[in-house]
Order: structure tokens, then sequence, then C-alpha cells
């Protein structure tokens, strides 16, 4: 059983325990950490979803994400996440949005890495494959319906500052 706190909209403490595949009540959020990964050379990584995963399974998304575990921060959620995805460790992620929907506050980040990029490796359940893409490879990426739309959304302030949105 995964456990998670609850948040308030405004991103504040609940203390209120929700738990993973129980409905959340329509007055808390639980925390989701995206991290979007950029080689030191330009090129971004997309991780294959696993075909079993019910929302946009065998899609490739611009992410190694997922919720925050009771106790942990955003920080230490994209931290773990990004390790467990992508075998990445990264210690220093620059958070480049926040996007609040009717049940999750959505913290995005930016990590750069010189790891060897053969070296990623792939989680059980959550992804089955990876690529990178060269900076105009994922402007493209970015720009068409491959893209998860919602991950578009979360991203958009970074997307838009990097000049990739057209």
């Amino acid at each position: 059983m995964e456990i998670w706190d609850g948040y308030y909209p405004d991103g504040s403490l609940a203390n209120i325990d929700l738990i993973r595949g129980e409905p959340i009540p329509d007055s808390l959020r639980h925390l989701v950490c995206d991290i979007l990964v950029r080689h030191t050379d330009g090129d971004y990584l997309l991780m294959k979803r696993d075909t079993k995963k019910p929302n946009y399974g065998g899609y490739f998304e611009a992410t190694a994400g997922g919720s925050a575990l009771k106790g942990e921060d955003t920080l230490t959620c994209a931290k773990r996440e990004l390790a467990e995805e992508t075998g990445i460790v990264c210690d220093k992620l620059t958070e480049v949005g926040v996007y609040v929907t009717h049940d999750t506050i959505y913290h995005s980040y930016l990590c750069i890495t010189d790891c060897d990029k053969t070296s990623v490796t792939l989680q059980d359940g959550e992804t089955i494959g990876y690529k990178w893409l060269s900076e105009d490879d994922f402007i493209r990426f970015v720009n068409s319906d491959e893209m998860i739309p919602s991950q578009r959304t979360r991203y958009r302030r970074y997307l838009t500052d990097m000049g990739y949105l057209r």
C-alpha cells in the first residue's frame, strides 16, 4: 500500500494521509514530480511507458517521475523517481514549473546530466524503453501529437522560455 501526504490546493500540508488507488477528496491534492532530462550535449531523454500502464501505455514521455511518498518533499521525490526510472543520479535539479489539477500538484524539474547515455536503466512495470532526441527532434516531438498533452501543459513555462513551442 502506497501512502501519500494530502495537500491543500495552495500546496500546504493538510496532515491527512491519502492511499494510492482510493478517491482523493475534492478539497485535497497529492504531489507528483516530473523530471525532464537534458544531456550536456543538448539531447533530451524520452522514456517509453510500459504498455500495461492505464494512461498512455506504450507512449514515449519526456519525463521520469511519479507520486511523492508520505513524508517526501518534492526534491526528494524527484531524485528518487529519477533514479528508480532511469538509473540517473542528479543532485542538482532546477524547478521549471508547478501545475495544479483537480487532484494533483505537479512539480516539474530539469535535470542536466553528463551520464553515459547507454547507462539508462528501466523500471519494471513503469518503463520499457528509452531514446535520446537531439534538440531539433525534441522540438518536433513537443509540437506533435506524440507528446502527451498534459505533459506539454506541465512543461509549458520551460518549453515557452526555451522557444520550443510553435
